[in-house]
């Protein structure tokens, strides 16, 4: 059961797996924006991935889920939009029972029509220790995969198939 969103509680403070990644994208802030928050076209770009909205409109206090799925597994990641402001910044906390942690994604407009796009994430760590003792060797594989999602996804925006 997922919480709402006056009560994300502890979800919404930073946890100790910290990932982050940044790309260049060659469009205007608005596209970009628009782009990301096409949330059921991420799918498009992150991969193993379906995305669609559960709850509200995809605004501030709309409930999103992303499912990804490996051969067997599958990992369940729901998530609160807390915070839009088009065209700079989205921010969401991940609550669900694995991920949890607030991540935030910005825009910053830039000469020439391009647009900086961060995409920082702040994972509660599952696990305990071990959790916190298996981060470093899992953290390299987590920033690979978000900076070429990302990287995907700036192309798309760039040649017009976003959002």
């Amino acid at each position: 059961m997922t919480e709402p969103l006056g009560n994300i509680g502890d979800a919404a403070q930073p946890g100790a797996g910290e990932v982050t990644a940044t790309v260049i994208v060659d469009a205007p802030a608005e596209r970009v924006f628009a782009g990301f928050t096409a949330w059921e076209r991420q799918s498009d770009w992150i991969p193993f991935t379906t995305v669609r909205v559960v709850e509200g409109t995809g605004g501030e206090g709309s409930l999103i889920e992303a499912v990804t799925t490996v051969g067997p597994a599958v990992l369940r990641d729901e998530m609160r939009v807390v915070r839009v402001d088009a065209p700079y910044e989205v921010r969401v906390v991940h609550c669900g029972k694995l991920l949890r942690g607030p991540g935030s994604l910005r825009c910053t407009p830039m000469e020439r029509n391009r647009t900086q796009v961060v995409w920082h994430e702040w994972f509660h760590l599952p696990g305990g220790a071990a959790g916190r003792m298996a981060w470093p060797v899992l953290w390299p594989g987590s920033k690979v995969s978000l900076k070429g999602a990302l990287k995907k996804f700036g192309r798309l925006v760039e040649e017009g198939r976003l959002p």
